[in-house]
């Protein structure tokens, strides 16, 4: 290589956009530059990010919830660098490394009971297509249930299982025989299941898309239901596990045992794509059960040792600096603080989650006034108000937060697992500021002047 990469960054700064525009997602581009985005980033330490001009931003999307340490960490840097100049062989193939091993050990001593067997892959929609297999395998049964407004992934089969249309759409057509049903409908779950014809249930224990959480009684009473019709009960714990809702895994809040846990997003600590499948011993007999089909499904890179190694470092942050008990408990005042604020803001209508996956709810306002400039913004595009939301919390709070979901006023918060409560107060002054702001009727006219400005600028840049 005739220059480092810290001679490519310095010479090409700031073509990031360019870039893209020419290369890649255009459109990304575009969205990015609409909504005011367009920063350019050269530094992240913990749950900050820095752009060119030294600005400092709270990070609320974390990667879509990788970087439960916060960026950087530097424990799991520690462990990369030490694999990078140990000279250790990878990826041997015929062979069994001790790294994947080791992972394998200390994840499953934080599993519910009965999980006891390891799949290692590269992402959380590889670890859904594991599942799929590996309940078709071991059940002898084609069908898969999911869930209404479900998010497992978009390679074709996890796609199969999206309860999104808008990520469906043109894609198909998709894998036969997978249905779904309502979310944290028990009645709807059981006809699904009564046939007796289903291989699994696969379902988040809070969705992702909107921040949906269960009754109390769902996951046990689906779980139960699984067992009696002879159904595998998968938990998608992709976003969800690894301490996310301030509990290593979300299905302990409801002393749920699956007989899988599908994991990704956190567990390299943002730094090499990783996933994994925990799952009871007879899965693992079922579809490895003899020696000609010891390989018969796996992934190239699957139990890497970059990834290997980045998962331990990982997995002993969370446990050792009592990550997932700071994200209980930041998490929760920080939810409390929310929603005290509803008394005082009609278009507060919710404020729900748990632990650091916090979704922010919006609706339709009862006065004259209010009620017009809604109407304005969900005629021009639902879902658009959550929008007043988020740009004015990046631009005026430098906080960088996302929309819940397609069509929803949910504004939705992953922060690294870290974040402190002098985060949280930040976090809270900025939502009461910005929240007030739109419950003045020329914040819509403010949103309307800045995305057509944004995207006149994105179109003249074409």
């Amino acid at each position: 290589m005739a220059k480092t990469i810290a001679t490519l960054l310095q010479q090409r700064a700031g073509e990031n956009f360019e870039l893209h525009d020419k290369h890649l997602n255009a459109q990304m581009v575009r969205v990015l530059k609409t909504i005011g985005y367009d920063r350019v980033y050269t530094k992240a330490k913990g749950p900050y990010l820095y752009d060119n001009h030294g600005n400092e931003y709270l990070d609320l999307l974390s990667g879509f919830g990788v970087f439960a340490l916060g960026r950087n960490h530097p424990t799991v840097v520690n462990a990369l660098q030490e694999v990078l100049t140990a000279e250790m062989p990878d990826l041997v193939q015929m062979d069994v490394s001790l790294l994947s091993g080791l992972l394998a050990e200390k994840i499953l001593s934080t599993c519910p009971a009965g999980l006891n067997r390891m799949f290692f892959c590269n992402s959380g929609a590889e670890a859904t297509e594991a599942a799929i297999k590996f309940s078709r395998y071991t059940t002898r049964r084609e069908k898969i249930v999911y869930c209404e407004h479900a998010f497992h992934g978009l390679t074709l089969g996890a796609l199969s299982l999206n309860g999104e249309e808008v990520f469906r759409e043109g894609f198909g057509p998709l894998l036969p025989q997978c249905n779904a049903v309502p979310y944290n409908d028990l009645a709807a779950l059981e006809q699904a299941l009564a046939a007796r014809d289903v291989a699994a249930f696969i379902v988040e224990p809070i969705q992702g898309k909107g921040v949906n959480l269960p009754d109390d009684d769902y996951l046990p009473e689906a779980a139960r239901l699984c067992a009696k019709y002879g159904t595998l009960f998968v938990a998608d714990e992709v976003q969800t596990g690894l301490g996310r809702t301030g509990k290593m895994w979300a299905v302990d809040h409801w002393s749920v045992r699956p007989d899988m846990i599908l994991m990704a997003k956190a567990l390299s600590g943002g730094f090499i794509p990783v996933g994994a499948v925990a799952m009871k011993q007879p899965i693992m007999d079922a579809v490895f059960n003899r020696m000609d089909r010891a390989v018969v499904h796996g992934s190239t890179f699957s139990k890497n040792n970059m990834a290997m190694a980045a998962g331990l470092a990982t997995m002993s942050v969370l446990i050792e600096e009592q990550v997932v008990e700071n994200a209980a408990r930041v998490g929760e005042t920080l939810i409390a603080e929310l929603r005290a604020m509803q008394p005082r803001y009609e278009l507060l209508q919710e404020v729900r989650g748990k632990g650091m996956m916090i979704a922010v709810e919006f609706g339709a306002p009862k006065s004259l006034t209010l009620k017009a400039s809604w109407s304005l913004l969900e005629s021009a595009n639902k879902g658009l108000f959550s929008q007043t939301i988020t740009i004015p919390l990046f631009k005026n709070h430098r906080i960088l937060s996302q929309v819940a979901g397609h069509g929803m006023n949910v504004v939705k918060f992953l922060p690294p697992l870290i974040i402190t409560d002098q985060d949280k107060d930040w976090i809270v002054k900025a939502m009461d500021a910005v929240i007030a702001d739109c419950h003045k009727p020329a914040a819509i006219l403010d949103l309307a002047k800045n995305l057509v400005s944004h995207a006149m600028k994105s179109k003249a840049g074409d």
